[in-house]
């Protein structure tokens, strides 16, 4: 795939429902603030560290309209047309770190389809687009309590370090095939 905004993937959920992975378009927006709505406090502090009650315009904007030279955010949809629904989202943010590309890295899941593969599933279609780009390593800052997300990146097969430092984890996994 040339370009992540390509990306167009019809899968099937553990529970059968159909869902499609893609990349955000602009045309989410609105898509993107219901989904964020919805979801629990719990979940928001997890992914923030900080409760948000309301994404704001500007937040909006960067979450539908990412930099391509920098970032892929792609997302996970139930339904079509006007009854299409966002359900997960994940995104990586490039930074050239000593002449390294390097990406952070984080997830969003709807709490009603955690537990069902998705961010596992994100995660390998942004390592595939990430060795496209030549990153060479995602990081991510996990709360010590998301156990779930802590498994997601320890079952992703790729090599991985991590610390803690308080209640957070910082993880790193190496996208190199060795």
């Amino acid at each position: 795939m040339a370009d992540p905004r390509d990306l167009h993937v019809a899968a099937t959920l553990r529970n059968g429902k159909p869902v499609t992975i893609r990349h955000v378009r602009p045309d989410d927006r609105d898509r993107f603030a219901r989904a964020f709505r919805s979801l629990e406090r719990e979940s928001v502090y997890t992914r923030f560290f900080r409760y948000i009650a309301e994404p704001t315009e500007a937040q909006l904007t960067r979450a539908t309209q990412p930099d391509p030279a920098r970032e892929v955010a792609l997302v996970v949809t139930t339904g079509a047309g006007d009854d299409e629904a966002i359900i997960a989202g994940g995104r990586y943010i490039v930074q050239d770190v000593g002449g390294r590309r390097t990406a952070e890295i984080a997830f969003m899941v709807e709490e009603d389809y955690q537990g069902l593969g998705l961010a596992g599933r994100i995660l390998r279609h942004l390592v595939e687009i990430g060795r496209q780009q030549q990153v060479a390593r995602f990081e991510a800052e996990v709360l010590s309590g998301n156990a779930s997300m802590l498994r997601v990146f320890a079952r992703s097969g790729l090599p991985m370090k991590q610390r803690r430092e308080g209640d957070v984890v910082h993880i790193e996994l190496s996208l190199s095939d060795k």
